[in-house]
């Protein structure tokens, strides 16, 4: 069964345990978090965005939707129309795309957000910051939640599992907090912050100057 179908139906049933099984074991998804108000750490990401806004896997769209709350344009794309549906009943402008297909306002975002580790997203993290890179304006920045220190940068099959279903493997990975620096870099990226708010990481990175 597709991946995205037991996504949509974790939405669908506020009940439904999700979960994501890699080579550490399975870990909770907290979909019912992301289905409601900003979680602790969004502040984080809310703040810092100041011009148009490119949320990438926005999910339900709670961050699309409290940027807008606050006057900030936001689009949320996401490739699950369930998460779509949720998200502009939210009050998001949301939209069902693939960040690697054609993405509107290209290469005029001023922030593009990676959050709830939705820097593993293809399961090659350096082609996406390399695309999220072409959809950003001059001055752009990518706001990318990671993983926390000593956890490596690891690309792997992964499963969702919920009400007794599983899911076909799907290509995911995880960016540790140290590894996010070097593989900026890899892809012509300046990491120029790293800040650390309620157990959750995230870094900003920008264009290194005639990369």
């Amino acid at each position: 069964m597709p991946a995205g179908h037991l996504y949509e139906l974790a939405l669908r049933v506020p009940a439904a345990r999700l979960w994501a099984r890699g080579p550490d074991g399975r870990r909770p998804v907290p979909v019912d978090l992301w289905r409601g108000e900003p979680v602790p750490g969004d502040e984080v990401l809310l703040c810092a965005c100041q011009g148009p806004t490119l949320d990438v896997g926005c999910g339900p769209g709670r961050l699309a939707a409290a940027l807008t709350r606050r006057g900030v344009p936001a689009l949320g794309i996401d490739i699950t129309a369930g998460a779509v549906t949720l998200a502009r009943r939210a009050g998001a402008r949301a939209l069902r795309l693939d960040v690697f297909g054609p993405v509107p306002d290209t290469g005029r975002w001023q922030e593009i957000i990676l959050a709830d580790g939705n820097i593993g997203i293809g399961g090659d993290p350096g082609r996406l910051l390399r695309r999220a890179r072409a959809l950003l304006a001059g001055r752009g920045r990518i706001l990318a939640e990671v993983e926390g220190p000593g956890r490596p940068t690891r690309v792997y099959p992964a499963r969702l599992e919920v009400a007794g279903l599983t899911s076909a493997p799907f290509r995911w990975a995880t960016v540790g907090v140290d590894g996010i620096g070097p593989l900026g870099a890899s892809v012509g990226l300046r990491v120029t912050a790293v800040t650390a708010r309620a157990g959750r990481y995230f870094a900003v990175l920008e264009p290194r100057a005639g990369a």
